[in-house]
């Protein structure tokens, strides 16, 4: 059984996003060993200068790259990354199980990810163009995974 880390930047704040997300960690729990892991944001004043975000991302990155494992498959989410399908996102996690055991989605901060991490990541992915909040895109992620275990078990979850 394929084992899933959820890496984000951040606390839940609405009680809406918490129990969206308490559903899909119990719908998962017969189809994968989920473990979501938050860390610390990094506080900055109002007007943050280049040199404070750049020290934002560095730091929260830095602590996101700690966790990782060396064996895992890395898979950042950020603005740049690739766009897939949902039957993509399946195949892709089927491929996986060849190789890794584990797989580590990574949801930053709202600044985004360093050059460093984005260059750990095994791959990028990007949940489109348009700007979603950060607690809103880990409810969207887990649904995604859902479905992406759904899609190769062949249910009709998806349609």
């Amino acid at each position: 059984m394929l084992s899933v880390n959820l890496f984000c930047v951040g606390k839940l704040k609405e009680s809406y996003l918490r129990d969206a997300v308490e559903e899909y960690v119990k719908r998962m729990k017969p189809l994968c060993k989920l473990n979501i892991v938050e860390l610390p944001e990094e506080r900055v004043g109002e007007n943050p200068s280049a040199a404070e975000i750049r020290q934002t991302i560095t730091a929260e990155s830095e602590r996101i790259l700690a966790k990782i494992c060396k064996g895992d498959y890395v898979i950042a989410m950020c603005v740049e990354g690739k766009n897939i399908s949902s039957e993509e996102l399946s195949e892709r996690l089927e491929e996986i199980q060849q190789t890794a055991s584990t797989v580590d989605f990574i949801i930053g901060g709202s600044w985004g990810l360093s050059d460093a991490l984005k260059a750990r990541a095994d791959f990028c992915l990007s949940m489109g163009k348009m700007t979603f909040p950060h607690q809103l895109c880990r409810v969207m992620l887990l649904e995604q995974i859902y479905r992406a275990f759904q899609i190769s078990r062949g249910s009709k979850y998806h349609k």
